[in-house]
């Protein structure tokens, strides 16, 4: 998997990203063109038409996105708006083009898990990076994202980590902050509680739950255009999601979009609730191999069905602020990427 290292100021970031994910990030374009054209007949230019009503709102509130969404597309030699189309891919058309995934938060004595399996098209798998970002009086984050978007699914220096699951609920607010803006801003953020203060603040544009963690706590922060919820942990510490509402969200109706999310999180708790209250690497990461129900598994296939397979699976510990990504299926690793901070 290609690894970035950004650092500077918001444009430096960007370029860097740009430059060196230039080809990561044309197939990227390309990919997410072929499925707005195919899934609900909508050309690019049309697509572009939506995320300028995003470009507008992000370059007067979010600056610093702006500048280095800016800076990818003159790295990567593209327009701004491509890279602002796929960075709101989510908000486009109410979130019909969205990750599966199951994702855990456990505190126990020792560790501070936090670990996802990341589910979507086989196709997008080549275009994962793995970016670091330095940038001045804000943690170091180490992120696995799609090449050209700037928040996704990773940790900080500070300990904070952020795991994604998309939620289909009707409806977007492009005045409001875009899904992976917040995955970002999480990240830029040195707890639990400042994470969730900063994201309520501006109100989120569209459907999704953030599993967000730090050394000491987690909190499961599901959102739609117009309500947010929250998601504690239970006795024993842990937070489990995968892609439906579990909370009440006045006025809001899902639409369950991959009916298996509500056979993949009582497997995930009652795999769980089997280990040791001081579980093991290994043991963490055997979680996310489970195969039952395939193929609507926790560990995916895609299929006509389906619709996604599982690209990569994430282990974090952010206690001692480290994570073990394993690319393609857990049963069937391609690549393994150790990563520290």
């Amino acid at each position: 998997m290609l690894f970035i290292e950004c650092k500077g100021t918001p444009y430096e970031i960007g370029y860097q990203h740009g430059q060196s994910a230039k080809l990561h990030i044309t197939r990227t374009i390309e990919f997410y063109a072929c499925l707005f054209l195919k899934n609900c007949k909508q050309r690019w230019p049309q697509v572009l038409e939506h995320a300028a009503k995003f470009e507008q709102h992000a370059k007067t509130k979010w600056p610093a996105y702006h500048e280095e969404m800016q800076g990818i597309a003159d790295g990567a030699g593209k327009e701004l708006l491509d890279i602002v189309a796929i960075n709101v891919r989510t908000e486009i058309n109410f979130g019909l083009f969205s990750d599966g995934c199951t994702a855990l938060a456990w505190h126990t004595k020792e560790r501070a898990w936090l670990a996802q399996n990341w589910d979507w098209m086989t196709e997008q798998q080549e275009n994962l990076v793995i970016v670091k970002i330095t940038q001045a009086e804000k943690p170091t984050i180490l992120q696995v994202t799609e090449a050209g978007m700037i928040g996704k699914i990773g940790f900080n220096s500070a300990g904070v980590g952020t795991l994604f699951n998309a939620i289909r609920v009707h409806g977007v607010d492009a005045t409001r902050l875009p899904a992976h803006f917040g995955l970002r801003m999480a990240l830029e953020s040195t707890s639990v509680d400042e994470a969730v203060r900063r994201l309520e603040s501006y109100g989120m544009a569209s459907s999704a739950h953030i599993l967000i963690a730090d050394p000491k706590t987690s909190l499961g922060l599901e959102f739609t255009k117009s309500t947010f919820a929250h998601v504690l942990p239970d006795s024993k510490g842990r937070v489990i999601h995968t892609n439906h509402l579990l909370l009440e969200h006045p006025g809001e109706i899902d639409a369950i979009w991959l009916k298996d999310s509500l056979t993949r999180a009582p497997t995930m708790a009652k795999n769980v609730g089997a280990l040791s209250e001081e579980p093991s690497w290994g043991e963490v990461s055997c979680l996310f191999e489970d195969e039952q129900n395939a193929p609507g598994a926790i560990c995916r296939f895609e299929t006509e069905e389906t619709g996604s397979g599982t690209l990569f699976n994430i282990v974090m510990d952010l206690k001692s602020k480290k994570a073990v990504v394993r690319l393609g299926r857990p049963t069937e690793v391609e690549e393994t990427i150790e990563l520290k901070l």
